[in-house]
């Protein structure tokens, strides 16, 4: 059995695999192929990969060809499908939400296209989950990157020339990112309050040593699917948290949101008004930019100042500790694999019935599969 590791197209700084993870695959009786330069954006050499036993190919096209399995990243476009084998498996971040006309793509080019951000919230898929893995360096990175933008210091300090008073962070969705955000900001020294609409998120703030701050009525209380992602609230309750953050934030030198409900555009949780209010030289960092942005006036991998509030709009902010974020997406894709693979046999031994299985994968046999992205003209 043969993977392949190609190199992902600019601007991705991260890779799929790692000499780690090679390792391991070498174990499980698998030839793996490296694309030339594949990690070099992750400090990850092609000599490296050949130490670990890969082959380092010059093109895309050598490193793929007649692959079993590619690993990506990131969701590879027609022309890279159209030079995988017939047949082959992809795992990757597909980002398959109103990318319907892509999927039809990549069922054309007649692969098994996986993707990983729909690993389901079990436990034995716990070592799988892509989204927690780079969610939570996506958190702690909107942190260290707000405080560089902040251009003061966040803890308290007691110095012969003055006391410095600590800076107040909110983080807005307390997911696995917000959560990371919580407990970097704490280390950090600042004062952090979070917000959610889920009622079980309230423990969880608060034992990092934040404070919650919600409209804790009877909506609120209802307010988590059985998967454990938040809903959609009503207008009404939104005008009310609204209010409530709205008060709140003219305080804060830092605000993080992290708000994002799977397959639907991010919602809109701070106003330009929101944004006026808050002091010169506050800071706020929308992890959701990529989906239209929790804050208005947010620009996709700029930063926006708005009467001297920092609007810092980065794109892959996982990616932006690339090596890292490298190493943890590998382990992601390497524990999928050993249940893809017969380990008597060493081949590929794909159960379609496994629960795992059937939520992430998205084409087969030249069509789309998966019932949430079937075209829209099936029957």
């Amino acid at each position: 059995m043969r993977i392949a590791i190609p190199r992902e197209a600019e601007p991705e700084p991260r890779v799929a695999a790692t000499p780690e993870t090679i390792k391991k695959m070498k174990v499980l009786g698998v030839e793996v192929s490296v694309e030339a330069g594949a990690g070099v954006k992750s400090g990850i050499l092609d000599a490296d990969y050949e130490a670990a036993g890969a082959t380092v190919h010059a093109s895309a096209v050598d490193a793929v060809s007649g692959a079993d399995v590619v690993f990506k990243v990131r969701r590879p476009s027609a022309e890279e499908a159209a030079q995988y084998r017939r047949g082959a498996i992809v795992l990757a971040i597909m980002d398959p939400f109103g990318n319907e006309a892509a999927l039809q793509q990549l069922a054309e080019a007649g692969i098994a296209a996986f993707a990983m951000e729909l690993m389901p919230r079990i436990t034995r898929a716990q070592s799988m989950d892509v989204l927690s893995s780079q969610a939570n360096l996506a958190g702690y990175r909107a942190v260290i990157d707000a405080a560089e933008q902040y251009g003061r210091a966040l803890p308290m300090m007691m110095t012969a020339a003055g006391t410095v008073t600590a800076a107040k962070v909110f983080i807005m969705g307390v997911g696995v990112a917000g959560l990371q955000a919580i407990a970097t900001a704490r280390r950090l020294g600042a004062v952090v309050t979070a917000t959610d609409v889920r009622p079980a998120t309230k423990e969880q703030v608060e034992s990092l040593g934040a404070k919650f701050l919600a409209v804790e009525d009877e909506e609120f209380k209802n307010a988590q699917t059985a998967g454990g992602y938040a809903k959609e609230m009503s207008k009404e309750y939104q005008a009310k948290q609204a209010a409530l953050v709205a008060e709140h934030i003219k305080k804060q030198d830092i605000v993080i949101t992290t708000a994002l409900i799977p397959g639907r555009p991010a919602p809109k949780l701070i106003s330009a008004e929101m944004v006026a209010s808050m002091r010169p030289g506050s800071v706020i960092i929308d992890l959701a930019v990529e989906r239209g942005g929790n804050v208005e006036g947010a620009q996709p991998g700029e930063i926006a100042e708005k009467n001297g509030v920092k609007i810092v709009g980065y794109l892959n902010m996982a990616g932006r500790i690339a090596a890292t974020a490298s190493a943890l997406y590998a382990k992601n894709l390497y524990t999928l694999l050993e249940i893809l693979v017969d380990k008597t046999t060493k081949n590929l031994d794909v159960k379609w019935d496994d629960e795992i299985v059937k939520a992430i994968a998205l084409t087969r046999d030249g069509a789309v599969i998966h019932p949430n992205f079937q075209p829209k003209n099936a029957a």
